[in-house]
């Protein structure tokens, strides 16, 4: 995988004496979702305490002090991923914290609202002034508009508002809630601690590291609201589809997260075997993958094939995702530090280099050149997905055709642009049955397959001019069905 970011993990925590270190040590289970700024919120029910910055966890909380000083036995917080633009605005470090006459709100969001430029300038016509570039800030604006009487029917009114793409945690003086949207496109999971306090995460391997059990998952067009006596699942919408976005299992989630009850590593193995029965390589003497995301689909692939699987690439484990960087250039130069290759494994074999995925081809090239300087005899690229050809307008910062490579080029053609001797990505069927998500009867069983296809399962809003405006010749292609390699 090159160069394509998750909008961030989400954690929550409710009643826990210690809910200032719950959220600490959830949050590092997620570090790996968001790279670029890390925030915790507490309150005791009636007072808030805030700390956010940017960096990695560890770098925001660098003293005891600064975690002590949020008191109080509930929480919530958020590691993100920004982008440049983001990058130069302090206000968009979520969590949020909002004070009102009546209540205080604190609130953390992911994902991408596809109407949030013109519910915007919908919202400041009205007399709204916004504090932020955040999307977590429309939904504030449209609960102190809601003409409701009670907070949680506010919450509901606003979340029927909403399109596209999105998680949400947010802590009030009374509870904590989470919502996912119409299409439930990544996962916010309830969890509970022996001692009775609930939490809601962005992924299930949050609850070995701080010692809870997993409670539920919520679905598509569901929100959650737990307060000291418990927990309730609620249906804020009808109209839901099942999208669950694939890169939740390609790349963002850890290897020990389940999604709606599916090990990512197996599925991450499912998809290595049946690209190897798709796109064998039968002189081939090694199977290496691509750490650490493709490793578990590489060891697929190699068992498939009856390869051996080699360690072939070393990861600098220090030098964190080359997506953090915002800039091209500063990617590139990350992927330079970022892999080493065992030279005494490589020279004069012939390798399959397993990735998990390609957008903007930094990585792959970088490595392909990299394997050839230490001797590989030919190179054998294997992709354990389909080609990234169409935006992702749902929370992925994939929004512009302009960053997919493979929205121009053909599978050959990519093949000699790479360098490589051949070429092969998963099929789309391959996906969907290797994710093998249990929901049979709904389209794709469940997956979202936009990038791939062009198909949208939700409203892309007011990208829709822009992205009929820059599709390419092979993107057109595709959506009129005349392509044959997706």
């Amino acid at each position: 995988m090159d160069s394509v970011v998750e909008s961030g993990g989400l954690f929550g925590v409710w009643n826990h004496p210690n809910a200032n270190q719950m959220a600490y040590f959830g949050l590092h289970a997620l570090q790996h979702r968001g790279q670029t700024s890390a925030g915790i919120v507490t309150s005791d029910g009636e007072n808030f305490k805030s700390h956010r910055g940017y960096g990695l966890l560890n770098h925001v909380f660098s003293s005891v002090e600064k975690l002590d000083n949020l008191v109080g036995q509930s929480a919530i917080g958020q590691v993100r991923s920004a982008t440049q633009a983001d990058q130069a605005d302090d206000s968009n470090i979520q969590p949020l914290l909002f004070h009102f006459n009546n209540q205080s709100i604190s609130i953390s969001h992911n994902g991408n609202l596809t109407e949030a430029l013109s519910l915007r300038d919908k919202l400041e016509n009205d007399g709204a002034v916004f504090s932020s570039n955040s999307a977590a800030e429309l939904l504030i604006h449209l609960l102190r508009r809601a003409k409701a009487d009670s907070f949680q029917e506010a919450f509901e009114l606003s979340l029927k508002q909403l399109k596209g793409g999105f998680n949400f945690c947010l802590l009030t003086n009374e509870g904590l809630y989470g919502a996912v949207d119409r299409n439930g496109f990544r996962p916010l999971i309830v969890g509970q601690f022996a001692n009775g306090a609930y939490l809601l995460a962005s992924e299930t391997c949050v609850l070995s590291s701080i010692g809870a059990n997993y409670v539920t998952e919520l679905s598509a067009g569901e929100y959650v609201v737990i307060k000291d006596e418990g927990y309730q699942i609620f249906q804020y919408a009808e109209d839901i589809q099942i999208s669950v976005e694939p890169m939740e299992f390609i790349y963002f989630s850890r290897p020990d997260s389940d999604i709606a009850g599916v090990n990512v590593h197996a599925a991450r193995k499912r998809m290595g075997d049946r690209l190897a029965k798709e796109h064998p390589a039968p002189t081939a003497d090694i199977v290496i993958g691509v750490p650490n995301s493709s490793l578990s689909a590489a060891s697929g692939y190699a068992e498939a094939h009856g390869l051996p699987y080699e360690i072939g690439l070393i990861k600098h484990q220090y030098i964190g995702r080359t997506f953090i960087q915002p800039t091209q250039a500063l990617r590139e130069q990350g992927v330079k530090y970022k892999l080493s290759a065992v030279e005494s494994l490589i020279k004069d074999r012939e390798i399959v280099l397993v990735d998990d995925s390609i957008v903007r081809g930094t990585t792959v090239k970088h490595l392909i050149k990299m394997l050839r300087d230490s001797g590989a005899k030919a190179i054998h690229l294997r992709i354990a997905s389909p080609p990234i050809r169409f935006p992702n307008y749902y929370g992925v910062n994939t929004t512009h055709t302009s960053e997919l490579f493979a929205a121009n080029y053909t599978t050959a053609e990519l093949n000699e642009l790479f360098g490589s001797d051949s070429l092969g990505f998963l099929s789309v069927d391959g996906l969907v049955e290797s994710i093998a998500l249990p929901f049979v009867d709904t389209p794709n069983r469940g997956i979202s397959l936009d990038a791939y296809t062009g198909i949208y399962p939700a409203d892309i809003g007011d990208y829709r001019e822009e992205f009929e405006s820059s599709l390419t010749a092979l993107q057109k292609n595709i959506l009129k069905g005349e392509c044959c390699d997706v």
